[in-house]
């Protein structure tokens, strides 16, 4: 992939100059999906970003690509096959972003939510989850004993415990993916641009659309095109209006947060699965390198979408959760990371908890020809891009063949996957392979050009300041955000310590994106005042890197 394919500065002047076939408008996983399809088929394909690729939901998933277990209960049958079968392509297409991720479901048989009853009700399910999807990566769902369930997870009240049941996931950093999928639609001659919004629709109403308004670094430029799929998740009303001249009010969002804590406080070496007491829900207890994160909620949300924020109640709901099943309980000086996102989905009139509303995908074309893709999951971001870019092709009267089932990320090539390995590993070698995969040699060389890039990030993590460097030259990062939340995951992690780390940051890309001292010292402060309102959103104390991540 050459630098010119995902540079911003060349993006934005083909973006004013050239005619395409399809303006996508949204840069989260089904935008950026919709764009890989679009020009995988050959299809003259524009792609704009109001913020950073990834920076709403798609950055603040519980990270799992999975069927969705709990969906056998909601009789989404056809939804968990789809979901088993999209699994097993990003296995495939993305090896070093995707990987099995064992996941322990205790049997707790004192004081306990999932009793035998329950538990053989349960084991029905993972045969049926086995069948539907699970031979495909050659792992199926095993009964293991009491000390076996505690070995995977010692922090459980052992006197709880009789037994649990063993299936198997995907994990996935859901950034990195998005990042991934929009790079190699780029090296497929995608033109793909993050900072750019669009603020009007050329056309619209009655009248067909013919390319949209843009502004970017203060200027106002039109992009020309023959189709406007408006992919915006959460924001999918505001083109809507731009176009119909009314708010559909067809979105609801649902808030889902999480909450990181040090690995030392809770000792998993597989992820959990732990029902909520008086709730008809469970929340999902990962390992990350030196942390566990714990989510999510799934509660209604009535704010301004632009940056939801972990409330208070937010964190005791999932510390509450988490104490019921450990020795000792969490408090909120544990907690070192927090993330909020919101889910896109569909309103519904018969649903009374977002918990129950269809993951299913939906897809609408105006009476001027834009196509709004809405609801689905990460999980299924490839179908939801293939389903969309067929309505495009039957708008544009163009037969066009999906082509992605069998096109790897870049990344990908020449890589070979550790099936044992997950994000619970801190081996050195592993952190690169498994963020870069092929590309890793990119970041060793910039280590071996000037060792200094060699050294940490931010003090405890294992990101390397020559990631930084990367995510500037090669990944569009324009900010100190990019850099800490989505090119690394360093903010979900650390929090307070990114936010000491934030200067040198600053002053190690501000030379690569043209900054002088004053801006440099402006996008600090943002970056550290953000960090302060996430902080004091959910009432928490300022934490300093404890000695298990150090």
């Amino acid at each position: 992939m050459g630098i010119s394919d995902f540079d911003r500065a060349t993006s934005l002047a083909r973006l004013a100059t050239e005619e395409f076939d399809v303006l996508i408008v949204g840069g989260g996983i089904t935008g950026v999906g919709c764009a890989l399809d679009a020009a995988s088929r050959g299809l003259r394909t524009a792609l704009v970003e109001r913020d950073d690729f990834a920076s709403g939901t798609s950055s603040k998933s519980s990270k799992l690509i999975h069927g969705g277990i709990r969906y056998l209960q909601q009789r989404e049958y056809k939804l968990v096959y789809e979901s088993l079968l999209e699994r097993q392509i990003a296995l495939r297409n993305a090896p070093h972003l995707v990987r099995v991720l064992p996941f322990l479901i205790p049997i707790l048989s004192k004081d306990g939510l999932i009793n035998r009853k329950i538990a053989r009700a349960l084991g029905a399910a993972m045969w049926m989850y086995d069948l539907t999807g699970g031979l495909r990566i050659r792992k199926t769902h095993k009964r293991i004993n009491r000390g076996e369930a505690l070995a995977h997870m010692p922090e459980l009240r052992s006197k709880n415990v009789s037994s649990a049941y063993i299936y198997y996931d995907g994990e996935a950093d859901d950034a990195r993916l998005t990042l991934a999928i929009a790079r190699t639609a780029a090296a497929n001659g995608a033109v793909v641009a993050n900072g750019a919004s669009v603020t009007e629709l050329i056309g619209g109403g009655e009248t067909p659309v013919s390319g949209a308004r843009v502004k970017a670094d203060g200027q106002v430029f039109d992009v020309r095109a023959r189709i406007i799929i408006n992919a915006t998740g959460v924001w999918a009303d505001e083109i809507r209006t731009l176009d119909e001249h009314t708010d559909p009010n067809s979105i609801r969002p649902a808030k889902g947060i999480h909450i990181t804590v040090p690995w030392g406080k809770i000792r998993n070496d597989i992820a959990v699965v732990l029902p909520v007491a008086k709730d008809r829900r469970s929340i999902f207890v990962v390992p990350w390198g030196n942390t566990t994160y714990i989510g999510t909620t799934d509660t209604d949300y009535e704010d301004g979408v632009e940056e939801p924020q972990c409330t208070d109640q937010d964190v005791e709901y999932l510390l509450t959760a988490i104490n019921a099943a450990i020795k000792e309980p969490l408090t909120k000086d544990d907690v070192i990371g927090t993330w909020a996102g919101l889910r896109p989905l569909l309103r519904q009139a018969d649903s009374e908890r977002t918990a129950d509303l269809s993951r299913r995908h939906g897809i609408r074309v105006s009476a001027s020809g834009v196509i709004t893709i809405t609801g689905g999951k990460l999980t299924t971001y490839r179908r939801m891009a293939s389903d969309t870019i067929d309505a495009a092709s039957r708008e544009l009267n163009q037969k066009t063949k999906c082509r992605t089932k069998n096109l790897p990320l870049i990344g990908a090539d020449g890589f070979k996957p550790s099936m044992s390995s997950h994000n619970g590993s801190t081996d050195p070698e592993f952190h690169l392979t498994s963020r870069y995969g092929s590309e890793s040699k990119k970041i060793k060389d910039l280590v071996a050009g000037d060792p200094r890039l060699g050294k940490p990030l931010v003090t405890g993590l294992p990101y390397l300041r020559a990631e930084a460097i990367f995510a500037v030259r090669y990944e569009m990062a324009q900010d100190i955000d990019d850099v800490l939340d989505r090119r690394t995951r360093a903010r979900l992690l650390a929090r307070d310590a990114t936010s000491a780390a934030a200067i040198d940051v600053g002053n190690l890309i501000g030379p690569e994106l043209g900054w002088d001292e004053a801006e440099i010292t402006r996008r600090v402060c943002a970056y550290q005042e953000s960090i302060t309102a996430e902080r004091e959103a959910a009432h928490l104390p300022e934490t300093l890197l404890p000695s298990e991540l150090t």
